[in-house]
């Protein structure tokens, strides 16, 4: 009996070291930073894939997607309003198509809805998020990501229509049964805010986001800001972070997002990728988060050189849970940005 006992004494601690490395591998898997990165299907979805990393991103969000005026996100086999590269509505078998290239590149996909800008081809969120038509809208959104075989649904709605909803007490609870549909499927469901009054979600639905992709940019634009500003400096995006872990935000579902484009002011093309300027104005320009002279009527560029957003990816590293881009296409042919991301994430 003492040898048996001996034995199982040996077998528990053999059982309790599997164990213990097991859970550090679970831990270590489940503390990768999570990236996220934006795809613009009006853009073209096979572009902006070929022209992307797949290796260094976690989740892609396709963007974007809306309802016709009766709800449907699909008609006779194409998206009723999510336009393609040629201004065509979308096929569902080309996006399952790219859902299963993404997939078989080991990342999430999710399907992003709504959008800064909502087309005149979409119907009215506030209606569709009404009492009388939100069980409707959510039923639709999980049918949808289950036909497009998806692991999520990322919410896009925005400033003032996002101020609307929230006011009528409609945003939270479309997002509680949201979020409660999808988790009974296994999916995801994510959202992107600003950082504004009138144009952040409410503290109310944050517990339902598994991530919140924090839009840490556009302080300037052609047509808003101050003159002469940055779109999207560091000391933005500290406070950014700053804001929404103090409005509740856990830090390991927090995002912080990145621009791969920039503004031009004073006579300069106003809007620019990323790849476009470093051919434009050549990579050493643009190592320089402004090209030009950054005063109120200059003539200057603002954007995020590799050092700035390998910097914002450090500052990520630290207080979040990872980092968003804006959108993936707009990166140079030797993803100098999305190196940085990994250089920052990595905390070289």
């Amino acid at each position: 009996m003492a040898g048996l006992s001996a034995f199982w004494r040996i077998a528990a601690i053999l059982i309790g070291f599997t164990l213990v490395l097991s859970s550090a591998s679970t831990a270590s898997a489940t503390d990768r930073p999570v990236v996220v990165g934006y795809l613009a299907a009006f853009k073209g979805l096979d572009l902006s894939i070929e022209r992307t990393d797949l290796s260094s991103f976690t989740h892609y969000n396709l963007s974007f997607a809306n309802p016709d005026a009766g709800g449907a996100f699909v008609r006779d086999g194409r998206m009723t309003c999510m336009g393609d590269e040629n201004g065509a509505a979308m096929r569902v078998d080309a996006l399952r198509a790219a859902v299963a290239r993404l997939h078989a590149a080991g990342g999430k996909v999710l399907l992003s809805t709504a959008g800064g800008v909502i087309p005149g081809c979409s119907g009215d969120w506030r209606a569709l998020l009404a009492p009388k038509r939100s069980a409707a809208t959510v039923a639709a959104l999980v049918e949808l990501a289950e036909t497009l075989n998806l692991d999520g649904i990322d919410i896009d709605i925005e400033g003032a229509l996002l101020t609307e909803i929230d006011k009528a007490g409609n945003y939270t609870p479309f997002i509680a049964d949201l979020s409660a549909a999808l988790k009974a499927r296994g999916k995801l469901l994510t959202c992107a805010t600003a950082s504004y009054e009138g144009g952040m979600i409410p503290i109310s639905s944050i517990r339902y986001f598994d991530l919140v992709n924090v839009m840490s940019y556009d302080a300037i634009g052609p047509s808003w800001g101050q003159s002469g500003d940055e779109h999207a400096p560091l000391a933005m995006a500290k406070r950014d972070l700053d804001l929404w872990l103090a409005r509740g935000v856990a830090r390991e579902r927090l995002v912080l997002g990145v621009p791969f484009y920039g503004y031009g002011f004073g006579g300069e093309t106003a809007n620019w990728s990323y790849r476009d300027l470093a051919a434009s104005k050549g990579l050493d320009a643009t190592k320089a988060d402004v090209i030009g002279d950054r005063c109120a009527g200059c003539r200057y560029i603002t954007h995020n050189g590799p050092a700035t957003i390998a910097a914002k990816a450090r500052l990520a590293a630290e207080k979040a849970g990872g980092v968003m881009v804006w959108e993936l296409s707009q990166d140079s042919p030797d993803h100098a940005l999305t190196r940085a991301i990994g250089r920052g994430l990595s905390r070289e």
